[in-house]
Parts: structure tokens; C-alpha cells; sequence
């Protein structure tokens, strides 16, 4: 009897690597739980971006270095258990010096995650949208830093993305463009450019100035109503990640329900809105146990066994 040889599907990091190369605009939503990872992949989108400032909020905690890179790894853990598309995990500015990087990076190729972004700023890092003028890593050491993960990783698709913080620390163009090639020669797979001001604009000039040298990765927070989709795919971004979405809609939804229910005592009028549980049950395939245990579990009991556990 011949064998059947399938083409292996390809590694989450080899579909990163696609996304983050084709010449079109890719997208890749946020998700910071393995419900919400799950929903992602659902709906279609062809990547997650696990981000540490909704990771962060969802535990209720702040997005300065609160929650532990083990914490972060639980976390993306069972994001990509519960998904087949690639996850890019935020890793903040590598929860130390290039060390803690290079092994946070190694334990994210065991998980099958797909890339980490790092961040040229310094630990325990600040959230970008919050006060001015915060103080940039040493070009030098940051490249380093990089180096160290780009050697570290166990799957040669795995990607490093370098995130230039500069714009928002209110550093000229010249300094992000600057910083920007020192980490690509020092081996980032992509550019992560972080801008917030509302016009976008920056963003823009730095795109056209960069002229793809290698992958660029945008997050249009603050000025995703300034510029449309279609003038980031001309100016040669690669992807775009909607970064924080759904944590914001989760907590806007939890926080409707508890003070409906709160005031009303009952829970008749909420229920409308709510997935109902059979959705919950369909949605994580509780099917597939049923199925299962009929495999896997004996028919009927052994009396013999229950004769002697009495």
C-alpha cells in the first residue's frame, strides 16, 4: 500500500513571513486571550497581534512591565493552542537587556508563535500614549538586543520586528530613519513604525523615505481616520495591525451588562444580547469531546471494577 504524501502544511512562522513580505496590505487584530485569538481566526483575519497593553488590561494590571514574561507567555500560550494562523506577540522592550530578549524568543519558537516586536525604548517600558520626550534604548544596544534574538530563535521563519519609538518620543524623521537601518543591518525581519499623531503623516514620509528596504508594520491608533487603508498599500506598507480593539469592546460590553443587571436585579433584558451558551458549547467544540470520549472511553463500566471500589 503507497503512501500519501501530503505537502506539509507550512510553519505559523512561515505564514508571517508571507504576510509580512507580500505586496499587499496585510491586517493582523488583536487578541489577547485564547477566546479572543479564537474569534480572530473565525472571522477570517490571517494574523493576531498579541498585545501587551490588552493582555496587560485584561488582567487587570498596567502596560509598564506589570505582568512577567512568563505571564505573557501563559497567556499567548493558550492564543496559539487555540489558533492555526500565525500570532505576532508584542514583547515590549524584551523585559530586560538582550538575555532576558534572546530567551523570551526562544520560549515563543516552543510555542509555535510566529514573531515578536520589540521596542527601542528602556524596562520597565511606559505605554506610547502616555507623557512625552520618553527616553529611547542606545542605538547600539538595541541592535545587539536583536542580534541576540535574531541567534536565538529555534525555526529559521521565525521574525524579529523591530519597533522604532522614536516619532513618539518626538525625535526628527532623521533619527527613526537612522535607527530604523541600524536594526534591519543588525537583523530585524520588519520595521515597526509607531506614530501618534492624528494626522498620520509622519508615518507617511517616513514610508516613502524607507522605500521598502525590508518589511514595514504600522499601527493606526490615532490616525486611522486621518488616512485610509488604500494610501498605507500605496506608500508600501506591508501590514497593519488594529491593535487593541477588542480588548476596548470587551470591557465597554462587560461593564453595560453588570450595570444593567446590577439595576435591574435580573438578567431577562440582557439575555438578547448575550451569545447564547449553545454558541459558548459550538463555538469551542464540545462536539468533538462527545465524539471523543465514545473512542476513548469504555461503553459500559466493568462491574468487576465497581464491585471492587465498593
Amino acid at each position: 500500500m503507497h503512501n500519501h504524501h501530503h505537502t506539509p502544511t507550512p510553519s505559523k512562522a512561515a505564514m508571517m513571513r508571507e504576510l509580512l513580505r507580500s505586496r499587499s496590505l496585510s491586517f493582523l487584530m488583536e487578541a489577547h486571550n485564547g477566546l479572543s485569538a479564537r474569534i480572530v481566526e473565525d472571522v477570517g483575519f490571517s494574523g493576531i497581534w498579541a498585545s501587551g497593553f490588552s493582555i496587560s488590561t485584561a488582567l487587570g494590571v498596567r502596560d509598564s512591565n506589570e505582568v512577567s514574561a512568563g505571564e505573557v507567555l501563559d497567556t499567548v500560550a493558550y492564543m496559539a493552542d487555540a489558533t492555526r494562523i500565525p500570532i505576532m506577540v508584542d514583547g515590549d522592550t524584551g523585559y530586560g537587556n538582550f538575555n532576558n530578549a534572546r530567551r523570551f524568543v526562544r520560549q515563543l519558537c516552543r510555542l509555535e508563535v510566529a514573531a515578536v516586536c520589540i521596542e527601542d525604548k528602556l524596562f520597565p517600558k511606559t505605554n506610547s500614549f502616555i507623557g512625552e520626550h520618553q527616553p529611547l534604548a542606545d542605538t547600539n544596544e538595541f541592535c545587539g538586543k536583536i542580534t541576540a534574538c535574531k541567534d536565538s530563535q529555534t525555526d529559521d521563519d521565525f521574525c524579529v520586528i523591530a519597533r522604532v519609538e522614536a516619532l513618539v518620543s518626538g525625535f526628527p524623521l532623521a533619527e527613526a530613519l537612522g535607527r530604523a537601518e541600524a536594526y534591519r543591518q543588525a537583523g530585524a525581519d520588519a520595521i515597526f513604525i509607531h506614530s501618534k499623531r492624528k494626522d498620520g503623516k509622519e508615518v507617511l514620509a517616513f514610508a516613502k523615505e524607507w522605500g521598502r528596504r525590508c518589511p514595514l508594520v504600522i499601527t493606526p491608533t490615532t490616525y486611522h481616520r486621518a488616512v485610509g487603508v488604500d494610501a498605507f498599500e500605496k506608500a508600501g506598507i506591508s501590514t497593519l495591525i488594529w491593535s487593541n480593539q477588542n480588548m476596548r469592546a470587551s470591557m465597554r460590553a462587560m461593564r453595560e451588562v453588570c450595570e444593567e443587571v446590577f439595576r435591574n436585579r435580573r438578567v431577562s433584558d440582557v439575555e438578547p444580547v448575550l451569545a447564547p451558551v449553545q454558541e459558548v458549547f459550538d463555538f469551542l467544540d464540545y462536539d468533538e469531546l462527545d465524539d471523543a470520549s465514545r473512542r476513548y472511553l469504555p461503553a459500559e463500566p466493568d462491574p468487576a471494577s465497581r464491585r471492587n471500589a465498593s
